[in-house]
């Protein structure tokens, strides 16, 4: 049957707060050398999203200016060279943008298969948080089996995937939280420690609760006011990674420790990165992580299922912090006719 000529999406109406996100139709995409057309049946809400509509994270060149960064559906087309995934698939893909929407175009590199008994909301809460917590965590932060993983925002999309992948591959995970209902959510989940920052010093509690007194791997979005705890709490030849700076990213650093521990300080962003970068990190998560998926062993934490016309409000729900886990949004994609 053939496609529609339009879909419904959301789309940035100006920088600013959630009531810029507004309903909108535009033309179908098409794939293009090397992409899939997907049929969007869920699609994850992330805190990128959110920086987008601020106006302060552009999409890359070349790409949607929707928002949205994890998606699942199914394929309906192919663009030229692809032969996987086939059309009729049902797949999970980190996109470049444009997930806010009933369809979307995808490399096809960046698409992964359903895990056994998933359901599409569920699928679609994996791409986004699991792409980035297996480069960050175990590719920059090179973390170890018997190591200490300290995640600052354990209750988050990010955080929850962390403390069960790095329980699965035998760390010691500690998290930062800011309640006593987020912390017991971690430890529910598998961290061994579970810090509320809004009562303890992290650093301290680190110190003294931890084995070897310190972190191997730190996994932060917070940014320059943990600067200097951290690297406190970092033990020899430790490792910070930074995703994001929530609360400011410049700050005054101290390199004696950085120096007398041998320590590494870095970070990434994963959305500008080339098609084939995520083709090769969508084929370790197949090979190291889909198999936890497929067990059971690992599950996303879904906190909320929003329809996509709400996605103002699951943008509201997301500044609020209230979430423990994933925001979503349940997308039904336009019938083929």
């Amino acid at each position: 049957m053939p496609l529609p000529a339009s879909m419904r999406c959301i789309e940035i109406k100006a920088p600013g707060g959630p009531e810029m996100l507004v309903p909108a139709m535009r033309p179908l995409p098409t794939p293009g050398d090397g992409e899939v057309l997907i049929a969007v049946s869920a699609a994850g809400v992330n805190r990128p999203d959110v920086i987008q509509r601020l106006g302060q994270y552009p999409a890359p060149a070349d790409h949607s200016d929707l928002p949205g960064l994890e998606v699942a559906g199914t394929v309906v087309a192919q663009g030229r060279g692809v032969t996987t995934p086939a059309v009729g698939d049902r797949i999970c893909a980190l996109t470049p943008g444009g997930g806010y929407a009933e369809y979307v175009t995808v490399p096809a590199g960046s698409c992964l298969p359903f895990p056994k008994g998933f359901t599409d909301v569920e699928a679609a809460a994996l791409p986004e948080t699991f792409f980035t917590v297996w480069h960050n965590v175990f590719q920059r932060g090179a973390l170890k089996k018997g190591e200490v993983l300290l995640i600052h925002g354990g209750s988050s999309g990010i955080g929850t995937t962390a403390i069960q992948l790095g329980k699965a591959f035998g760390a010691f995970v500690a998290v930062t939280a800011g309640s006593a209902e987020k912390c017991d959510a971690c430890t529910k989940l598998g961290a061994d420690l579970a810090i509320n920052y809004r009562s303890e010093d992290f650093a301290e509690v680190l110190k003294a609760r931890a084995p070897g007194k310190g972190a191997d791997v730190i996994l932060d979005m917070v940014g320059a006011p943990y600067l200097a705890r951290n690297l406190k709490c970092l033990k020899p030849d430790g490792r910070m990674v930074n995703i994001a700076f929530l609360e400011g990213a410049r700050a005054e650093v101290d390199m004696m420790p950085v120096m007398l521990k041998r320590l590494t300080l870095t970070g990434s962003t994963l959305r500008a990165r080339d098609a084939a970068f995520k083709a090769g990190l969508a084929d370790a998560l197949r090979a190291q992580v889909w198999p936890l998926l497929d067990a059971g062993t690992v599950k996303p934490v879904i906190h909320a299922i929003l329809p996509l016309d709400q996605a103002a409000e699951a943008h509201r729900l997301m500044e609020s912090s209230r979430h423990i886990g994933k925001i979503m949004l349940q997308v039904s994609p336009t019938p083929m006719r």
